[in-house]
């Protein structure tokens, strides 16, 4: 069976405030014509379709379009609701939608209900995990504390379940959205961590033969059997050296796995550029990045006077302007938020315990209050943001 893997849509993103409909609508006209030009068999969606749980009409329109052109080519789809997503809005319909061939899987209560397919070789089971918030569904797996790991885990253990009652032979696809162990991240992905413990072990996904994976938005693969796609488009410019993809994936009858990258459009590149504002403006190495998505890092030692306009007399589509002075006679103090930029919060507050004791590292059960702490704070966020406004 011939898969086509995506995931990290984001619909309605901007870039620095510059719109990417066009750029979307684009890539999802690409899409479909991937699925009829590859004989494309099912086409599995891992998550984050939209930017924000609201999302505006015009993304509504692009998911909307592309949904009523996948049906028409009778092309099974399915889709999973990720940490972008509202589960709930995304989900509506879900049945009625389902007999177009058009499965949005959104329902914690539905991991082990796989979506059945067939080919020459017999039956595929597709199963949609969509995103599990652990404070969210713990009750609804028989737990009564862990993390994403633990939540992701009994929602695969459902799944073998199901696997195991099925025709011998039966080859098991998992969609799932989350932040696996030995995954690259980039600086666009909203982060689901808690101290520290939204990481799960590829073994989760142990007696599947393929896991399409959504959340990291660069390409990459764990295994034979376990990849993201990435998002379709760059969404932040520590994604400017990445090629942008979707995974052609065929699944045999023994259920082996080959799989190629397909290329997605490009709307413009993406040039994270460095020196001082002279240098920049004048330097014939820089042409090349006069139509580029530009980030511009100044050096100088003092800053420049109205540098973004100068910038963009040259590179018009200058959208952030950084700066780092170099050669001054004092490094700068760097600021309390700089220092612990991107830092877990566990991860802080053990270094603010080694600050205040010094020469005491902090114990395992001090570990385990500091991380009961910030999954009742998240808890307690999470119960707020359900409540009707």
């Amino acid at each position: 069976m011939r898969l086509l893997h995506t995931s990290d849509w984001h619909l309605g993103r901007s870039f620095h405030r510059e719109s990417l409909h066009d750029a979307q609508r684009v890539f999802l006209d690409h899409l479909v014509e991937v699925v009829q030009a590859e004989g494309v068999e099912a086409v599995l969606v891992a998550g984050d379709v939209y930017d924000r749980a609201l999302p505006g009409l015009d993304a509504v329109e692009l998911f909307d379009d592309v949904l009523h052109r996948l049906a028409a080519l009778g092309v099974p789809t399915v889709f999973i609701s990720g940490n972008h997503d509202s589960a709930r809005r995304l989900g509506v319909g879900a049945g009625l939608i389902g007999r177009a061939g058009i499965h949005l899987r959104t329902d914690p209560g539905e991991c082990a209900v796989p979506v059945v397919l067939e080919d020459a070789h017999g039956p595929v089971a597709v199963y949609g995990l969509p995103y599990l918030e652990p404070t969210l569904v713990r009750e609804r797996f028989g737990l009564a504390k862990g993390g994403h790991a633990a939540v992701l885990g009994a929602a695969m253990d459902q799944v073998r379940e199901d696997l195991a009652a099925r025709p011998e032979g039966t080859r098991a696809v998992v969609l799932a959205h989350a932040f696996v162990t030995g995954g690259a991240p980039s600086d666009s992905e909203r982060d689901i961590a808690v101290g520290g413990v939204a990481a799960v072990p590829a073994s989760v996904f142990d007696g599947v033969h393929y896991a399409a994976l959504g959340h990291l938005h660069g390409c990459q693969t764990l295994a034979p059997h376990l990849r993201y796609s990435g998002s379709p488009l760059a969404y932040s410019f520590s994604e400017a050296d990445q090629r942008k993809t979707m995974w052609l994936v065929d699944l045999a009858a023994d259920g082996t796995v080959t799989a190629e990258r397909v290329g997605c459009p490009r709307p413009r590149p993406l040039a994270p550029l460095r020196d001082t504002l002279e240098a920049l403006l004048t330097d014939e190495k820089y042409e090349e990045h006069e139509h580029s998505w530009v980030q511009a890092t100044l050096t100088d030692p003092v800053r420049p006077t109205e540098p973004m306009e100068k910038l963009r007399r040259r590179f018009p589509h200058t959208l952030q302007l950084l700066f780092d002075p170099q050669g001054s006679e004092a490094e700068p103090v760097r600021s309390y938020a700089a220092r612990v930029s991107g830092r877990a919060d566990l991860e802080i507050a053990e270094g603010f315990l080694r600050h205040v004791r010094p020469g005491a590292e902090p114990g395992a059960e001090e570990l385990g209050w500091l991380r009961d702490g910030f999954e009742s704070v998240r808890e307690s966020g999470e119960r707020k943001a359900e409540l009707p406004r």
